[in-house]
């Protein structure tokens, strides 16, 4: 019986070890994995301003009355990132912090400003102190986002402080914005376009040195 049970043990261990071996080598594949697929940026639509171009400055008054000009030359130099949201999208209210724990990384060169439509101040009014919005400009404007093309949200343009639309698209996530800063940095208008013109230069030596 004292033999059996030492069998028994001993086929335990195995197992436990074979077990183990299966997992550290699925953690490897996970990482590998991860490494392997490319970030997603923002998706960015075709219609509206093209990145490149030269916005037109628009002076806009916030919720609070006071005067801000979106688009044009930056009198300081700094980029704005405009976030089109609404009282009525869910996942605006939650990517709204990431938003502005982005743009407090970014303060040194980016201002933020939240923009929207609508015939009812007294509901932004609530959903801006809902949100803590107190220390950024929030406008109501029809015509900043037919300008920009905005057909769903939350969308977001972000503007060089040379006036020139740096980039744009949907946002659902940090990742989202943060694509947005990375095509500014990178002068490339998506993710995906860096991603390609990255995956071509590395496929280039590769032919020539089979050549």
């Amino acid at each position: 019986m004292t033999e059996g049970l030492l069998v028994s043990n001993l086929i335990l261990w195995v197992i436990v070890i074979i077990l183990a071996l299966v997992v550290l080598a699925l953690a490897r594949q996970v990482g590998i994995l991860h490494e392997r697929v490319a970030p997603a940026g923002a998706l960015m639509p075709t219609s509206g301003p093209k990145v490149g171009e030269m916005t037109e400055p628009m002076s806009l008054t916030d919720l609070d009355g006071t005067p801000i000009t979106i688009g044009g030359l930056s009198k300081d130099g700094f980029a704005t990132l405009v976030m089109f949201i609404s009282p009525t999208c869910p996942i605006c209210k939650s990517l709204v912090p990431t938003a502005k724990s982005l743009a407090n990384t970014e303060r040194n060169r980016l201002r933020l400003v939240f923009a929207s439509d609508g015939d009812k101040p007294e509901q932004h009014h609530a959903y801006a102190r809902d949100l803590d919005l107190d220390k950024y400009p929030y406008v109501l404007s029809q015509p900043l986002g037919i300008g920009y093309q905005v057909s769903k949200l939350p969308f977001a343009v972000l503007i060089g402080g040379d006036g020139t639309l740096q980039s744009k698209g949907l946002v659902n996530s940090r990742e989202h914005l943060e694509s947005l800063i990375e095509a500014m940095d990178t002068g490339v208008a998506t993710l995906q376009d860096y991603m390609g013109a990255n995956q071509s230069e590395f496929e280039n030596p590769v032919k020539e040195q089979n050549l």
